[in-house]
């Protein structure tokens, strides 16, 4: 038998992530758009409540509409893979950072090449946190340290380094001077922003720390292992206030849990966090109970 082909024909305008214009075709089909990226996304953070920003291996920043999935923006000047973005939310400064060495900070509404350059890491930078106003950035790298930067002066406030603190992730408290940092050294650490000194390190788990979460109100902090054929990869939810150990732990993942996440609570929801896993899977659990949604 032939092959069956298509009577059905109508005119397309390919979208191009430096453009505006979006995929026609016939009524009531839905938009489509060509990738942010080239090859494979890497990071992804919220930027407001309809935007996102994503940085891959094609060593460029995306920023992207949630509800359509069009490309507004994109931002070209890493040399290498852009291994984290993050954004203060509703602000409008993205900042990126790459295994070049480097974090660079853009503007959405700005021009097309970087607003302010942060140098001064000796090895891949892995973290990246800024202040809900987005006054300071926080970075992180594999060089064992960390640092705090003026985003307007792109000057470095602070440095302090921790033997054997290889940066895996930071992110910011809301509504707090503190940043939590993940680590290599199987920790998971609250920074003091204000004089870049570490203020508590909870206790180490049994596999590497990948990433962390600070819940909205600022009481929580999450942290997601590593592991493997169902050993560790567990996410821990910490109490900042207490202080003094673990709250709940979530497992069922069977390979490294990659990322974790607070989810945003409705009226009638319990909270919840997401967590993302080497095996292929996310799962969503009930913050309070460990159980699985």
């Amino acid at each position: 038998m032939g092959k069956l082909q298509s009577k059905i024909s109508f005119h397309t305008t390919k979208y191009r992530a430096d453009s505006s214009v979006g995929q026609t075709g016939p009524a009531g089909a839905p938009q489509q758009h060509s990738p942010a990226h080239s090859d494979a996304v890497t990071s992804v953070a919220a930027l407001r409540p309809d935007l996102c920003v994503s940085g891959g291996r094609d060593k460029s920043v995306a920023v992207s509409s949630w509800r359509s999935g069009a490309a507004l923006r994109r931002f070209i000047g890493h040399e290498r893979e852009v291994t984290k973005v993050t954004s203060a939310l509703d602000s409008s400064r993205v900042f990126s950072a790459s295994r070049d060495k480097t974090v660079k900070m853009w503007e959405l509404h700005g021009a097309s090449g970087p607003r302010q350059h942060f140098p001064g890491h000796d090895l891949v930078v892995t973290g990246l946190a800024v202040s809900p106003d987005a006054s300071q950035l926080c970075t992180g790298s594999r060089d064992n340290t960390v640092c705090k930067w003026d985003t307007e002066t792109g000057e470095c406030l602070a440095r302090a380094t921790i033997s054997r603190n290889l940066v895996t992730h930071l992110c910011w408290v809301p509504g707090e001077p503190y940043v939590i940092q993940t680590s290599e050294d199987k920790t998971t650490r609250v920074w003091d922003s204000r004089g870049l000194q570490v203020a508590h390190t909870f206790p180490a788990k049994q596999h590497i720390q990948t990433c962390c979460d600070a819940s909205q109100d600022g009481r929580y902090c999450l942290s997601s292992s590593s592991g493997c054929a169902g050993h560790g990869a567990e996410a821990t939810l910490w109490d900042l206030r207490q202080t003094r150990g673990r709250v709940c732990e979530y497992r069922g993942h069977f390979q490294t849990t990659t990322s974790c996440v607070f989810l945003p609570r409705g009226p009638a929801l319990a909270p919840s966090i997401a967590t993302s896993s080497s095996d292929s899977t996310v799962k969503v659990w009930d913050q309070d109970t460990a159980g699985r949604g």
